[in-house]
């Protein structure tokens, strides 16, 4: 994977799927991590239970959408167990940085660095676009 800062510097490129339309590759890459650090931060509060789940329904794939809910329970069931650390758990999260790299015109992968009172931990995403629309279609939180 190629870091952030060393993207083709190319001015525009013409997406196949809108032919008319040229796309900036450093536009669409800061879209991408924007998206990215929205999604992270939104899914990480869903497992601290501040918000709901169906925030993300438009973001996420089913499939990533219904393991971010089952840990999101795991999560909420093992704290009311143990309330004193766990208790504390995904508390005041913040994503620390992005980073994302082009796999093909349609597909992307980022990683994110996120932090909370407890600890650090890595987040890694994969978006496709499907229809004009970036939606997650994998997630995996550390």
């Amino acid at each position: 994977m190629t870091a952030v800062t060393s993207v083709r510097s190319a001015g525009t490129i013409a997406h196949p799927a809108i032919p008319s339309i040229g796309i900036n590759a450093s536009d669409e890459l800061r879209e991408i991590c924007a998206i990215t650090r929205s999604t992270v931060q939104a899914a990480i509060e869903v497992l601290a239970g501040t918000r709901p789940i169906n925030q993300l329904a438009r973001r996420l794939d089913q499939r990533c959408l219904v393991a971010l809910q089952h840990r999101a329970c795991l999560t909420r069931r093992e704290a009311s167990r143990t309330p004193r650390k766990l208790g504390r758990l995904h508390r005041n999260p913040t994503v620390r940085s992005v980073r994302a790299c082009e796999v093909t015109p349609d597909i992307y992968e980022a990683s994110a660095v996120v932090i909370d009172e407890l600890r650090t931990r890595a987040v890694a995403v994969r978006l496709e676009r499907s229809k004009q629309v970036w939606r997650v279609t994998a997630l995996e939180i550390g």
